[in-house]
C-alpha cells in the first residue's frame, strides 16, 4: 500500500468519525474533489485559504441541499466554483 492510499484510508475513516459525531453519516463527501479544490485555494491564495473555502463551499451545498437541490450535484457545484475562483 502506498503513503497515498494510507493518507486517503486515514482521511476517509476521519470523514466517518466526523460525520458520525455531526450525525450526518450520510453526507455526501468527493474526497478527491474537495481535496483538489483545498489545494487549489491553498496555492493559488494563501494556504489559510484552503480551509475557509472548503468550510464555505460545504455551507453553500449544504443551503442548497436544504432548498430542494440533490447534495451530491450541490457540492460538486460548490466546490467546482470554488476551484474556479481559487484559480482565477
Amino acid at each position: 500500500m502506498s503513503d497515498q492510499d494510507d493518507l486517503h484510508r486515514v482521511l476517509s475513516d476521519w470523514a466517518d468519525r466526523v460525520r458520525a459525531e455531526l450525525d450526518i453519516a450520510g453526507a455526501p463527501l468527493d474526497l478527491d474533489l474537495v481535496l483538489g479544490v483545498a489545494g487549489v485555494a491553498a496555492h493559488a491564495v494563501v494556504r489559510p485559504a484552503a480551509p475557509v473555502t472548503t468550510y464555505l463551499a460545504g455551507y453553500a451545498a449544504g443551503l442548497a441541499a436544504a432548498a430542494g437541490a440533490d447534495p451530491d450535484a450541490a457540492a460538486a457545484d460548490a466546490l467546482e466554483r470554488a476551484r474556479r475562483l481559487a484559480g482565477s
